[in-house]
Parts: structure tokens; sequence; C-alpha cells
């Protein structure tokens, strides 16, 4: 299981993209095993009432002068497609669930709403992932053939390689990335090749950055707190 030296990086373990490390696969398939959410729930429960309020929601993962700019993708019956075309490089949508990795307990969550804005780098290397992931559950595949088939598209370079400088934002006060984290804290994620956790001091002792590492998309995520909301009010107070 990841390490968390200290109360700030427990938190993690409840955050939406985290993910679970090789050597914990037995606990988190017990942990599983109780989840509530053994499967996935009506296409009905994931959506949203509209577009538009889906397009705000996504737009708040980031600053107006950021979002506002923004390319938006929604999701409809048939995935996610493209609702308002942006000019400034950057990607906003709400990830489902099924954005965490498939050991993760609230994988089907349907209440999961996590609002993110994606660089250039990331809209094009990264978000092509999530977006085979929804293909493949609204093809009514399970957990396992989930995995397999994206593990499959990455060793065969099917998906594109993680372009250098990925980042994205995630700052949205509406944000709900758990039944128990709900909205967390906004924060800046870092997306780097490979397990490479300790080359940013991650994870240490009063060490600003978070890490986890994501074997199942080929990367470590860096998560950076931030002071304050995309909205401009402040965040909850940070503990170290």
């Amino acid at each position: 299981m990841l390490q968390m030296p200290n109360r700030r990086t427990k938190a993690i373990a409840f955050a939406l993209l985290l993910v679970v490390s090789p050597g914990a696969a037995h606990e988190a398939r017990a942990q599983a095993e109780k989840a509530p959410y053994p499967a996935m729930h009506s296409l009905d429960r994931y959506l949203m009432p509209d577009d538009n309020s889906e397009i705000a929601l996504a737009r708040s993962a980031a600053p107006a002068s950021i979002s506002a700019a923004a390319e938006v993708m929604v999701l409809g019956r048939n995935g996610y497609t493209t609702a308002v075309k942006g000019n400034d490089g950057f990607l906003c949508l709400v990830e489902r669930s099924w954005g965490a990795a498939t050991d993760t307990p609230e994988f089907w969550n349907p209440k999961v709403r996590a609002p993110i804005c994606f660089n250039a780098a990331a809209a094009k290397t990264f978000v092509p992932i999530f977006l085979m992931k929804t293909k493949l559950v609204l093809a009514g595949k399970s957990k396992a053939e989930i995995l397999e088939a994206t593990a499959s598209a990455l060793d065969k370079k099917e998906l594109p390689a993680l372009a250098p400088g990925a980042m994205c934002y995630m700052m949205s006060k509406q944000q709900y990335l758990n039944d128990v984290g709900r909205s967390w804290h906004p924060h800046l994620m870092f997306l780097v090749p490979g397990d490479v956790a300790g080359s940013w001091g991650a994870n240490l002792p009063e060490s600003p950055v978070i890490a986890a590492n994501d074997p199942e998309e080929g990367a470590t995520i860096f998560m950076v707190w931030v002071a304050k909301w995309s909205d401009g009010t402040p965040s909850p107070m940070i503990e170290h």
C-alpha cells in the first residue's frame, strides 16, 4: 500500500484518482467485496440532467481565466463528446468514478463527479486513456476486461505516450470525489511517466507534494494543494 507519512497524505486514500500499489492488491480486493458499489448502476445515474449543467461543472475545475476559453466535453449515452470548442489548449470535463483504478471500491459509484481541466499536453496524451475506459464501461465490460484492454493498448502503443509537461487543475468546490472525501481540497496535478515519486520529494514529512503511482496508466500523479477554490474562495486549512 502507498505509504502515508503524515496526516495530510492519509487523505490521499480517499481521492478519486488515487491508485493502489500492486503489493496491496489482495487488501484492495477484500475492500471491494465489502464496497457498496459492486457493479455498474444504470447509465442514467451517471448522467447529468443537461449539457449546460455539466459544462458549468466542468469549467469550475479551474479559474475562469483558464476554463472560459477551454474545450469542454460532456458525457452522453455513447461516450464523451465535445460540447464547446476551445481556443486556449485546455480541455475540461467531469470525470466519473471509472477514472479511478479498477481496484478502487468506489469504481462504480454513480455519485462521483470530478471536474478536471487538462492542459494541452495532458489532453492529448492522458485523457485518451479515460475516454477509452469510458467506451469500455458503456459497452458493459467488467473491471477485469477494462484493465486488460487498457494495459494491452498501452503495451501496443495504441494509446499515446504521456507528454512532458502534462498537468491539470482540480479546483472545483463542487467536486464529489467519493462518499468519504466528497469535496476534498483544490489542487493541481502533474502527470509524469513511470513510478518516480521520489524524484519530487513527494510524500515526505512537511513536503507540499503528494504523489501516487498509477500503474494502470503508467504514470505518477503528483498533487499540490492550493489555497483557494477556482471561484477565489479560501479552501480548507492545510494540515501538516
